[in-house]
C-alpha cells in the first residue's frame, strides 16, 4: 500500500480510502466491523464517512448511524489513533439536519460535537463541507447549473465564515485539517485565497466525484491541484458499481445499489451503458477485473490524494483493495483514452 500526504499537512493517507456510506442500511454492524478490521490488515490507514451518513437510502431515520459503527469499531479495537479519519458537516437542503441550514458558525459547531459524541473520539483528522451553501454542478446538476444568480459577496462571507469557525476547532484541538467536497475551481481557490490573507486554516483535499465515465477533475480542477497541492479524494470510483457491469442490459442484482436507488444518482441511464461495454472489453482483454481496472486508472492520475471505495460485500472489499497493486498496461490506458474521447461524459 502506498500513502500520500493530504495537501500540505504532515498527515500521511494510504491511496485506498475506505468508504462507509453503506453502514447502516445495506450493511450491519457488524459487517461495518469486519470491513474495518480487514481494511487495517490490508495497510488501509484512511475512512471516509459523513454526518449523513448511511445512504441508500438516506434519510432521518438512520442520518449518523454509520458515525456510530465507526466509534463502536474504535471502542472495541482500541485503533483510533492508527486511522486517519475524515468526515464532514452536510451542506444545506436536509431539514432534518438543524431545519436544512448550511454551514455556519453554530452548524458546524452543533456538527462536530454530535459526529465527535457518535464516533466515540475527541478529534477528528480531516473536517470536510459536504457540499457547498451556494449553488453548485455536482450530484448531475451540471446540466442544470447556473452560477450567474450566485450572491459573490454571501458566498466570500460563507467561506470566511467557515475558515473562521474552522480555525476555532483546530485551535481547540477537534479538527487537524480542512478539507471541502462536491466544490468548484472558484470555490477552492476563495478558500485558499481567503486562509492566506486571514491566516486561516489551508484546505488540504477535496472530495469530489471520479471516475471513467466522470472525469471533469482532468481540466481545470488538476491545475488548481498541481499548482496548490490541494488533492483529490475521488468518491464514486465505479460510478456506483455501474463499472463493475453488474446493471448491463437492465440487470438490478438483489440488494445492489441500484435495486434501491433505482437511477444511483441519476448516473444510470441508457448513455452510460455503451461506454461501460467498452471498458468491460478493455477488462475483459487484459485479463483484469473491471474494478480493479476502474480503480486502478484512478490510481494514475498525479492528482491522486486516495480513492474511496465501497462495499457491501467482503469479497467486493477484497477486489477493490486488490487494485492497488495492479499496474495498467500502456496499451490498455491508451485504449481507455479512446473510448473516452468516444464518450467524454456519458452520466
Amino acid at each position: 500500500m502506498k500513502y500520500k500526504r493530504l495537501g500540505r499537512t504532515d498527515i500521511s493517507v494510504s491511496q485506498i480510502c475506505l468508504g462507509t456510506m453503506t453502514w447502516g442500511t445495506q450493511n450491519s454492524e457488524a459487517e461495518a466491523h469486519e470491513q474495518m478490521d480487514y481494511a487495517v490488515q490490508k495497510g488501509i490507514n484512511f475512512f471516509d464517512t459523513a454526518e449523513m451518513y448511511p445512504t441508500t437510502p438516506v434519510g432521518p431515520e438512520t442520518q449518523g448511524r454509520t458515525e456510530e459503527y465507526i466509534g463502536t469499531w474504535f471502542e472495541k479495537s482500541g485503533k483510533r489513533r492508527d486511522i486517519v479519519l475524515a468526515t464532514k458537516v452536510a451542506g444545506p437542503g436536509r431539514e432534518y439536519l438543524r431545519g436544512g441550514q448550511g454551514p455556519d458558525a453554530a452548524n458546524i459547531n452543533a456538527a462536530v460535537d454530535a459526529s465527535l459524541k457518535r464516533l466515540k473520539t475527541d478529534y477528528i483528522d480531516l473536517y470536510q463541507v459536504h457540499w457547498p451553501n451556494r449553488g453548485h454542478f455536482h450530484f448531475r446538476q451540471n446540466w442544470r447549473y447556473n452560477p450567474f444568480n450566485q450572491d459573490r459577496e454571501k458566498a466570500i462571507a460563507d467561506i470566511t465564515e467557515i475558515l473562521e469557525t474552522m480555525g476555532e476547532l483546530v485551535k481547540a484541538g477537534k479538527i487537524r485539517a480542512v478539507g471541502l467536497s462536491n466544490e468548484t475551481t472558484w470555490g477552492i481557490q476563495k478558500y485558499l485565497t481567503i486562509a492566506e490573507q486571514k491566516g486561516l486554516p489551508r484546505v488540504a483535499t477535496t472530495q469530489n466525484e471520479y471516475n471513467l465515465l466522470y472525469r471533469h477533475f482532468d481540466l481545470d480542477l488538476a491545475e488548481l491541484s498541481h499548482h496548490e497541492d490541494v488533492g483529490l479524494l475521488a468518491y464514486s470510483p465505479l460510478a456506483g458499481g455501474i463499472l463493475t457491469g453488474k446493471y448491463v442490459g437492465g440487470a438490478r442484482p438483489a440488494g445492489s445499489r441500484g435495486s434501491i436507488n433505482l437511477d444511483i444518482g441519476g448516473r444510470l441511464q441508457p448513455l452510460q451503458e455503451p461506454p461501460v461495454k467498452a471498458y468491460l472489453e478493455i477488462a475483459a482483454k487484459y485479463g483484469i477485473d473491471p474494478s480493479k481496472l476502474a480503480l486502478a486508472y484512478c490510481l494514475t492520475k498525479p492528482f491522486m490524494t486516495s480513492v474511496i471505495i465501497g462495499a457491501t460485500t467482503m469479497a467486493q472489499l477484497e477486489t477493490d483493495v486488490a487494485a492497488a497493486y495492479v499496474t495498467l498496461p500502456e496499451e490498455a490506458l491508451a485504449e481507455i483514452e479512446q473510448v473516452h474521447r468516444k464518450y467524454p461524459m456519458p452520466m
